[in-house]
């Protein structure tokens, strides 16, 4: 019998989809009103660090370059007071096959599809993850369907996001493609029903264990190299699977007191799911548009549990705004030699500046990059950019407005961040753990989860608790 295909229906059965396409049940992992059992979840890809390193390295990811940029450290100095400005390092993931970090992500949920004797894999992104699992997905002889929201209504599309789907396409995938709004997860249901594919999510345990390596492998070749772990390391955040997988990695290689430090674009004011502002915004990702909701919700992915959880790991969030990423894009190219995409140049942005509070013998790292091509240059994003009515300037940055102008600095000195409040956003996860499950009263392992959550302790969870008229109970 043909199942029924109308939107309420597949969103009914929601559940059972993903179950099939993924072949974990998430059930078994919850507890309490509130709570489930991460680590049992993580635990689930029956992989050790070391075997997804080899799972990996047969297909040409890991073991990425690290460079020390001299020549920026020099510059972020002369913008230092006396004795400041630690030594900046690059990781440099756009050596990967596919050319970001997500391969690390792809490579582990390909493979664990393919063992598991499914025929094909979809993945639901306008980013670098599409490219990714198409790559992966052509070397392990899988079939490869890509989703993306790239146009508004008009049927203009984001030259980035183009870009990346011709990124898809030469790997070998098929691309839909549609436009921005609700029936991309409608879409995407649908496709891994009738197909019978994995669902190669960015947010499954299989792609954010693949991105332990990264972590991992940073922690070792410091030790190796410079004798100790890296002072912090800056990661760009959006969905949040990079930061909770390279902090894991980090933690897994015992550099227990590296300081982890988010960095997005700040887009505030912007909303991703507006179509008239769909293409006011000239970056796909790393920006404060995915960055905030997934840190304080991060169950809202195309998984019922995602498994990557920011918050668990963060120590500081900062923002810049877009006009300084572009300025920094050009800086990297022009005085390191390095011409990378936008994504990485976000944690860039902010360890240009963060390295100007540390001592000179400290040590910040910018742990990835990504390729660049046609439309992830910073002409056609600019052009674009001017053609939808954004006017760009050159002076202070902190006066931008997103989706009015992009303002990028004057000089090096305007490259400034701005301090998000993490405690806030630990609060706001509370709150949406709590009104999203309708819970009144909590148990001990309840607030234990919460604790673990937040990266915080008793005694804030219980305030926060306590202001949200929520009891807790033995």
């Amino acid at each position: 019998m043909t199942k029924d295909r109308s939107y309420e229906s597949v969103m009914a059965r929601k559940g059972e989809i993903m179950k099939k396409a993924v072949g974990i049940d998430f059930d078994k992992f919850e507890s309490g009103s509130i709570g489930f059992d991460y680590e049992k979840m993580m635990l689930e890809t029956g992989y050790s660090i070391q075997e997804i390193e080899e799972i990996q390295k047969h297909t040409g990811v890991g073991n990425t370059p690290l460079y020390e940029l001299k020549n920026i450290t020099a510059l972020a100095r002369k913008f230092a007071p006396k004795g400041k400005g630690a030594r900046i390092f690059l990781k440099d993931e756009a050596s990967n096959a596919s050319g970001s970090f997500k391969a690390r992500r792809a490579a582990t949920s390909i493979y664990h599809a393919k063992k598991l004797g499914y025929k094909g894999a979809i993945a639901a992104t306008s980013g670098n993850y599409g490219a990714a699992v198409a790559s992966q997905c052509s070397m392990n002889g899988l079939k490869a369907i890509v989703v993306q929201e790239c146009y508004d209504s008009r049927g203009v599309g984001q030259p980035e996001i183009i870009e990346k789907a011709r990124a898809c396409e030469a790997y070998g995938a098929e691309v839909v493609q549609l436009t921005v709004g609700p029936e991309l997860f409608y879409s995407f249901l649908l496709l891994l029903e009738d197909t019978g594919y994995f669902n190669a999510s960015l947010y499954t345990p299989f792609a954010i264990a693949g991105v332990e390596t990264l972590g991992y492998e940073l922690a070792m070749e410091f030790r190796e190299r410079e004798g100790k772990d890296p002072d912090v390391v800056v990661v760009t955040n959006a969905g949040g699977g990079n930061l909770t997988g390279t902090a894991r990695g980090l933690l897994k290689a015992g550099a227990k007191d590296t300081q982890v430090i988010g960095a997005s674009v700040d887009l505030t004011g912007l909303h991703m799911a507006s179509d008239k502002q769909f293409n006011k915004k000239s970056f796909t990702t790393g920006h404060t548009g995915f960055g905030i909701p997934f840190s304080t919700w991060p169950d809202r992915s195309d998984v019922p549990r995602s498994a990557a959880r920011p918050l668990r790991y963060l120590d500081r969030y900062v923002t810049m705004n877009q006009g300084t990423v572009f300025y920094m894009t050009e800086l990297l190219a022009q005085i390191e030699g390095l011409e990378r995409g936008p994504a990485g140049n976000t944690a860039l942005s902010a360890a240009f500046k963060l390295a100007q509070e540390m001592d000179q013998d400290q040590i910040i790292v910018v742990q990835e990059t990504e390729y660049t091509g046609a439309g992830k240059h910073i002409l056609p994003q600019l052009t674009f950019a001017k053609e939808n009515g954004i006017e760009l300037l050159i002076g202070d940055p902190t006066e931008e407005i997103p989706g009015k102008n992009i303002i990028l600095p004057k000089d090096p000195s305007y490259v400034k961040v701005k301090e998000l409040d993490v405690d806030k956003l630990k609060l706001s996860l509370i709150k949406h753990c709590i009104s999203n499950s309708n819970a009144t009263k909590v148990n001990k392992d309840d607030v234990a989860f919460l604790i673990a959550e937040t990266k915080s302790n008793e005694k804030f969870v219980k305030k926060a608790l306590e202001d949200l008229n929520v009891s807790i109970v033995e």
